[in-house]
């Protein structure tokens, strides 16, 4: 690799050469350099962390632009607390005070000295990555809130730019603080945001003795959901409301759900729950298999014992995507999505009453995420994400639907398709000799009343196919 004084000889029009970088930096103004559009009329105050900084800010100078030579990230991403500047790390320090340009909330740029020379920027409404994409090459820093990859921006910008071209510099997040605030474990504790999402999302987490920090979306947040554990049958639990946390004004509020007065709170806070049920919260396990009451239905609805069944062959694993194909009450597509926080559901349905139920089933059950397809297959298939597994429980005999699923379905995916009618159940046995899998039948008997005594009654046997997708298919 080329001496460094070497890299900088060829530097562009407007970069000194190595051995005038120094005469260059000391020949601007501290003004021009770090108070930006800071007014001279606030006088000694506003020069005194300018005085300080100085100190330092050669070497950090030079430092940078050795950095930039030498193809260093160009996006640094800074979490920053409510003790703002002070609170942050020499690296976060030197990296704000090297950029040409700071982005981040109206609330995270009040938080930086007046000193500091780069242009602030605040996010655009609806919110956007363009700002910072067209700033690509240059320094600049982006404040979040915290950890930036906790609910965060960082996540955001990960995603959309190599890790080669970003660093993050993380502060204690809100979660962190809250638990020590609270005493509690945070490896024990479920983490939750509601900004930007649905509340809906609790639901999958209710259970007694079970605690949870929730980042609020605004002031309001705490009242809403202190209204859906009251409906849920948690109105015992126990609620803290953290404002600030980490910052002068830090506050917190305390009061169990059922007694929530919906107390003045600052937008920007956390919520502790700790969950305690009353005696008409009802139990819902994550394992497949829940009662069929859980749902509301029109009676087309994969009955618990059979579902359990289906559930255990469609094998969910986190992160995968299921295609719930004539998904009727949604009950497959729910509970796949209920085994991992990560697991997704399409589910395709044409009936408009069904797909009303499958929009309350699946926020009741805490999984406001599935997406509900308004159509028929195969037609309505088209365009979709290609899945890891896929149920049919509906329209198994409609011409194409069982071609196009397999075509679609991903290599080592798998499918399983229940019939219960003589032509769907042919032709599963049909379609079997030609790609191969299982049939399995399924009887289910109940014990039910007759007269003084009790006898079995037998539901529909249902005939299940699971197959599995080579891998070099």
């Amino acid at each position: 690799m080329p001496a460094l004084g070497d890299r900088m000889k060829s530097l562009p029009d407007g970069i000194p050469a190595a051995g005038n970088l120094k005469q260059h930096y000391l020949q601007q103004s501290p003004p021009a350099r770090f108070m930006g559009e800071a007014p001279r009329a606030q006088g000694a105050l506003s020069w005194a962390p300018c005085r300080r900084v100085l100190q330092q800010c050669w070497r950090m100078e030079k430092s940078a632009f050795t950095k930039r030579i030498g193809m260093s990230p160009w996006l640094t991403v800074v979490g920053i607390g409510e003790d703002g500047f002070s609170g942050l790390g020499k690296n976060a320090r030197r990296a704000l005070l090297s950029a040409s340009t700071v982005m981040g909330s109206q609330r995270q740029l009040d938080l930086l000295p007046v000193c500091m020379r780069a242009k602030r920027q605040r996010w655009p409404s609806p919110f956007s990555l363009a700002p910072v994409m067209a700033l690509r090459g240059e320094p600049v820093c982006v404040l979040a809130s915290g950890d930036p990859m906790l609910f965060g921006v960082g996540a955001s910008l990960a995603r959309t730019i190599a890790s080669d071209e970003m660093q993050i510099l993380p502060s204690p997040s809100s979660f962190s603080l809250a638990a020590a605030r609270l005493g509690w474990a945070l490896q024990d504790v479920i983490t939750l945001s509601v900004v930007a999402r649905p509340l809906a999302a609790l639901n999958a987490h209710l259970h007694s003795g079970v605690r949870l920090l929730v980042l609020s979306n605004d002031a309001s947040s705490p009242a809403a959901i202190a209204a859906l554990l009251r409906e849920q049958g948690f109105g015992p639990s126990r609620l803290c409301v953290l404002e600030h946390l980490g910052g002068p004004t830090e506050r917190r509020v305390q009061a169990c759900a059922a007694d929530w007065e919906n107390p003045p709170l600052a937008d920007l806070n956390v919520l502790a729950i700790d969950c305690v049920a009353d005696a008409s919260a009802q139990p819902l396990s994550r394992i497949g298999g829940l009662p069929d009451s859980a749902f509301k239905h029109d009676g087309q609805l994969t009955k618990r014992d059979v579902r359990a069944i289906t559930l255990a062959r469609l094998a969910p694993l986190p992160g995968q995507l299921l295609w719930d194909v004539g998904a009727g009450s949604g009950s497959i597509g729910i509970e796949w999505m209920r085994c991992y926080p990560s697991c997704r559901t399409v589910a395709i349905e044409a009936d408009s009453g069904r797909q009303e139920l499958i929009e309350h089933n699946r926020d009741a059950l805490g999984v406001p995420g599935l997406q509900l397809i308004r159509g028929k297959a195969p037609q309505a298939l088209e365009g979709l994400e290609r899945p890891d597994a896929i149920f049919i429980g509906g329209g198994v005999t409609r011409e194409g639907v069982l071609d196009t699923c397999w075509q679609q379905l991903k290599p080592g995916g798998r499918l399983v398709a229940n019939a219960v009618t003589l032509q769907s159940e042919l032709l599963l046995m049909s379609w079997r000799e030609q790609h191969g899998g299982e049939l399995t039948r399924i009887h289910i008997a109940q014990a039910q009343p007759l007269g003084d005594f009790d006898t079995w009654r037998q539901a529909l046997p249902i005939t299940l196919l699971d197959v599995t997708k080579a891998l070099d298919a």
